[in-house]
């Protein structure tokens, strides 16, 4: 076998799929997502400090992206684990994103 048959094998056994592609994509978005997570936290300490007061709706962002990579571990593992941090992610989601709502309409600071 040459390097192009065996090219050609691997692309039909990952149905055309770079493999070194997707995994450098998911490299990248977990990078990604941990940068995201302290720059929001980060964000939480200067304004807490500065203005006295936190980012609701940064905080509901980095739930629902927890939530997100949870609900697709849970969907692709199908354990128990991932579907309770999922949830737990969820409600605090849910809870950040009432308490944005709640600021934006003034009932609360």
């Amino acid at each position: 076998m040459n390097r192009e048959d065996i090219l050609k094998k691997a692309q039909s056994e990952n149905k055309g799929k770079d493999v070194a592609d997707i995994e450098a994509q998911k490299r990248g978005a977990y990078y990604a997502y941990i940068i995201g997570i302290c720059l929001i936290i980060l964000v939480d300490i200067v304004e807490g400090i500065v203005l006295h007061r936190i980012s609701y709706g940064a905080n509901a962002a980095v739930f629902a992206m927890a939530f997100v990579a949870f609900s697709t571990k849970y969907r692709l593992l199908h354990k128990c684990h991932e579907l309770i941090v999922m949830i737990i992610y969820g409600v605090c989601t849910l809870i950040w994103l009432v308490l944005w709502i709640l600021g934006l309409c003034g009932v609360i600071s």
